[in-house]
């Protein structure tokens, strides 16, 4: 490339060139390079002397990754980012987890059950009956181990129509109330319940009328002569006391749907209104009153006691059953039947029932007092008891000890 004044655009020089500041600018025409090349006119080329020649000194800049890209002075800067959503706002706390209110909703339902739970206790509380069972008199029996209960099956007829009565085959008022069931249920320290039938013609010292049967009792005294007239016979401390009706009786048998029981023996007795074959079978409220009633049988009063032990034993494996517990279109009906029909001790609450309930579930003894004979009185026909082996029975149960094996009678 030419200059406008002919002279020949000298050639850009490297890097490591360092052209020379001393030496003006030639003026004949020659280039710089032919300048710069040619050697000085006063030395020989071997007489020139030597010129040191250093690479100028450079030191790169690093380069920056976070300097900003650079624009065009046309180009306006970009507008400011905006902020992220919710910047500067405190933090939300976290939410709670869905276990949680599963845990609340939980405890809800647990609270209103215990309530409901606790209503109907107390309202069934208040349904039953209650009389001065177990009032004190002079000499009575002190405290004896466990816990002793009498359960008394009456021949009431109170609040019967005549074609309940019919039904049930009552037979109609027939004079002053009396007591067809009588069991002594000892609950011990540990161990084994014992239930012990004590029949209704046992010929026993009344206090006040001598010797009788002891159902007289019942209808000269009430339930105070009757608990009394069995302390007296048993040496027994008697702690709560039960009863209940022929209407009771079959209601809470109805109640729970019915109750199995196997017959050991075909039964034909029109006066307690049944006819049932020999074996296991189904009983409704009437067939399980006439069967736990009827006396129509070989040994009478031996056999009656029997099947009351069976019936009951029966009743209360239903009435404690998982199925009857779990299910409270059952569970409810029969336990505001039982507690309608129960008359109980003034100091007897329905948790002393339920305890009962619970102790005659399951592995339990059920005997009766041991029997000398049958002999005839002013009173009729009356049972004697065995007073040796009675004695040794019921000594055992006031200390607490199991009764001895023969005397059983299992």
């Amino acid at each position: 490339m030419l200059h406008r004044d002919g002279r020949e655009q000298a050639a850009p020089l490297a890097w490591s060139e360092v052209p020379d500041a001393d030496r003006p600018p030639a003026r004949d025409g020659r280039t710089l390079r032919e300048t710069v090349a040619s050697p000085d006119p006063a030395y020989a080329p071997a007489e020139r002397p030597h010129r040191a020649t250093h690479a100028p000194t450079q030191r790169p800049v690093p380069f920056r990754d976070d300097q900003p890209p650079r624009r065009r002075r046309d180009v306006p800067p970009p507008p400011p980012s905006r902020p992220p959503r919710g910047a500067g706002r405190a933090p939300r706390p976290p939410r709670p987890k869905r276990k949680r209110h599963l845990f609340r909703w939980f405890l809800v339902l647990l609270v209103v059950f215990a309530l409901l739970i606790v209503t109907a206790i107390i309202q069934l509380d208040r349904t039953l009956h209650r009389i001065d069972a177990l009032a004190d008199y002079a000499e009575r029996v002190g405290d004896t181990p466990g816990t002793n209960w009498l359960l008394v099956g009456s021949d009431s007829r109170s609040g019967l129509t005549a074609d309940q009565e019919q039904g049930l085959a009552t037979g109609g008022e027939v004079g002053p109330e009396r007591t067809d069931t009588i069991i002594l249920v000892h609950v011990p320290p540990s161990g084994r319940t014992t239930l012990v039938s004590l029949p209704r013609d046992s010929y026993v010292s009344i206090p006040g009328y001598g010797q009788d049967k002891l159902n007289a009792a019942f209808a000269f005294g009430g339930p105070q002569l009757l608990v009394q007239s069995v302390e007296i016979a048993t040496g027994l401390h008697i702690d709560h006391y039960a009863q209940i009706g022929f209407a009771g009786f079959a209601g809470v048998v109805d109640a729970l749907g019915g109750i199995d029981v196997c017959v050991p023996q075909p039964i034909d007795d029109p006066l307690a209104g049944i006819n049932l074959a020999a074996g296991c079978q189904t009983l409704d409220g009437p067939q399980a009153l006439g069967f736990v009633r009827t006396r129509a049988t070989a040994l009478a009063d031996i056999d009656r006691m029997n099947n009351q032990r069976l019936f009951l034993s029966a009743l209360l494996e239903k009435a404690t059953s998982a199925s009857t517990l779990a299910n409270p279109f059952r569970l409810w009906p029969m336990a505001r039947d039982t507690a309608r029909s129960l008359t109980v001790d003034n100091g007897d609450h329905i948790w002393d029932l339920a305890r009962l309930g619970w102790a005659l579930r399951g592995d339990t003894l059920a005997t009766t007092v041991p029997i000398g004979g049958f002999t005839d009185t002013s009173s009729g026909n009356v049972l004697l008891w065995d007073k040796a082996n009675a004695s040794r029975f019921f000594e055992a149960l006031a200390a607490g000890q199991p009764i001895p094996e023969d005397l059983r009678g299992e």
